[in-house]
């Protein structure tokens, strides 16, 4: 839900606790004197160093403003290297990723909405001697993953064209019916697809997320467009049938490049923690799915997601932090138990109509993806091979 790489989490209620302390092998790697502090406020984003070496490379944020604020490292072209989401007024937190030699911005972005405040830094090096010690676990586990994401965006890919082609023939029951189903894949692999930049905001924005400026007839597309016409306005016109094709324009470009996405055993423990912040701020606070109230479906595929990630790197993340491991393990059964009291029938994706989850239930929710958020915020620290 990013585009450049804006967030689209205006209004949200619903807040992640952030982590001001790790425990095991991850404090080591957080508290390590090479660490880059980033101290963000409602005006500024300073880093303790503009140049670092390269591989992996730990930041330990602290939001010293009166907004919750987001803190990212940028490719020279604005795609995503990392990322963290949601840190609170007065918190601190810490984010481990792998980085390249090469020039990055780090933006903060209090709010959570704008291009952010950026500070251009510097990963110094060439071929980076902690970057290429990986063990044989992580090194499988990111080829298992790099299949997975390829398998879910050529999954997703004919579902989507069967509700394109629903909105095609102006068949809003069966374009209703198939919404949902065409979003699963794209919600499990949310973080890989918004690492490209241009791509998210076609496919995935919300009318409130555009820029400054946009206007929504013309630059609004993609999948929570047709959404609002077939689930609020009932109606089907051919400027909607035109963006059903787009859609399936922009998500061949999606799975064409998917293959292409820089993956590491960090990056995908951050993308798993970023799969919770997701469900956080859009799908317990019903504001992704607005029209069609299918939040609960898009949850269910960013846990899935976030688990697959985790699973792959279990096997290093026990080694390193056992008691990590068993944590994480209870509070991904806990969660998905909750989650499954919500669904309708004994398979499938058919979950209650988030307009019917009182508010004492996403209470319950909300609490349910804190306990599991915050011991996952420690797994790319605890999957760095020392």
């Amino acid at each position: 839900m990013s585009a450049t790489p804006r967030r689209l989490l205006a209004g949200a209620t619903v807040t992640v606790a952030a982590v001001a302390t790790l425990s095991g092998c991850a404090q080591k790697a957080a508290s390590g004197t090479g660490a880059v502090k980033v101290t963000a406020s409602d005006t500024s984003c300073e880093v303790s160093k503009t140049e670092f070496p390269s591989g992996h490379v730990t930041l330990n944020v602290e939001n010293k403003g009166s907004k919750v604020t987001e803190v990212y490292v940028l490719y020279p072209d604005d795609r995503i290297a990392a990322e963290r989401e949601n840190i609170g007024p007065g918190t601190k937190t810490s984010l481990t990723t792998e980085i390249k030699a090469g020039d990055y911005e780090i933006a903060c972005k209090p709010g959570m909405t704008g291009d952010g405040i950026r500070q251009k830094v510097k990963a110094t090096g060439g071929q980076s001697t902690t970057a290429s010690r990986r063990s044989p676990e992580t090194d499988a586990a990111v080829a298992a993953y790099r299949s997975y994401v390829l398998a879910q965006a050529e999954e997703t890919l004919p579902k989507a064209k069967a509700f394109a082609d629903a909105v095609k023939a102006g068949d809003v029951a069966a374009a209703k019916k198939l919404y949902a189903p065409s979003r699963i894949g794209w919600e499990r692999t949310e973080p890989v697809a918004e690492s490209f930049g241009d791509i998210d905001p076609k496919v995935d924005v919300r009318e409130d997320g555009l820029d400054p400026g946009q206007d929504p007839s013309t630059d609004w597309t993609g999948w929570h467009r047709l959404e609002k016409a077939l689930c609020k306005d009932g109606t089907i016109s051919d400027r909607e049938k035109q963006l059903a094709g787009q859609l399936i324009t922009d998500l061949t470009t999606w799975v064409k490049k998917v293959g292409t996405a820089e993956i590491t055993p960090t990056s995908m423990a951050n993308g798993a923690k970023s799969l919770l912040d997701e469900v956080a701020h859009n799908k317990v606070t019903g504001e992704e799915e607005r029209y069609s109230h299918t939040d609960l479906v898009d949850f269910k595929g960013n846990l899935e997601g976030a688990q697959k990630s985790y699973e792959l790197l279990r096997p290093v993340a026990a080694k390193n932090d056992p008691a990590l491991a068993t944590e994480l393990d209870q509070q991904f059964a806990a969660l998905t138990a909750l989650l499954d009291t919500y669904r309708i029938g004994d398979s499938g994706y058919a979950y209650t109509s988030y307009d019917k989850v009182t508010e004492p239930q996403r209470k319950d929710l909300s609490d349910g993806v804190n306990a599991l958020a915050e011991p996952l915020s420690k797994l790319a620290a605890a999957v760095v091979v020392k």
